[in-house]
């Protein structure tokens, strides 16, 4: 049995426009996600909320605008259950959600000079990291929690 995603036009929207900016497009995929959020609103599917708030933040122009995208994807985490992100695709687990919600938050305090943040968001992705599958993105995850730099904001090494 193979693990696919379950038809979801919103979800279809996200994806597409997240291959957009990757494929070197970021303007035009941030104004389409952008439009999307506007649609759904802070009270919209938390799934579709969570999975566009995380991909928007990496489109933005500044930390501080990234920033608030990620504290919006790790809100829309908290509203979020199993079953509804199950009924996209079975083999999702919410908590796993939170090492890479919480170490995207950490990035951005870090780079930003907010060193005590940092490191309590590194602590809350370290907490996590045994929700993570023991797949290639769980090892992802896993290497860029052990390869974070804490205390030197201008290092990105991740």
């Amino acid at each position: 049995m193979t693990d696919q995603a379950t038809a979801d036009p919103t979800m279809t929207r996200i994806i597409e426009a997240v291959q957009l900016g990757q494929s070197g497009a970021p303007a035009q995929a941030r104004e389409l996600l952008t439009a999307l959020w506007d649609e759904l609103g802070p009270t919209g599917d938390a799934l579709h909320r969570c999975t566009l708030a995380h991909y928007l933040a990496d489109l933005q122009d500044t930390t501080e605008a990234e920033l608030a995208w990620d504290e919006r994807a790790l809100a829309a985490v908290s509203d979020l259950t199993d079953e509804r992100a199950q009924r996209y695709l079975s083999s999702l687990q919410v908590q796993a959600f939170l090492p890479s919600l919480y170490l995207n938050l950490a990035d951005c305090h870090r780079r930003l000079g907010n060193v005590g943040p940092a490191r309590e968001h590194l602590a809350r992705a370290r907490e996590h990291l045994v929700r993570l599958p023991d797949d290639p993105y769980g090892e992802s995850i896993r290497a860029a929690v052990r390869d974070f730099v804490e205390d030197d904001p201008t290092d990105r090494r991740r």
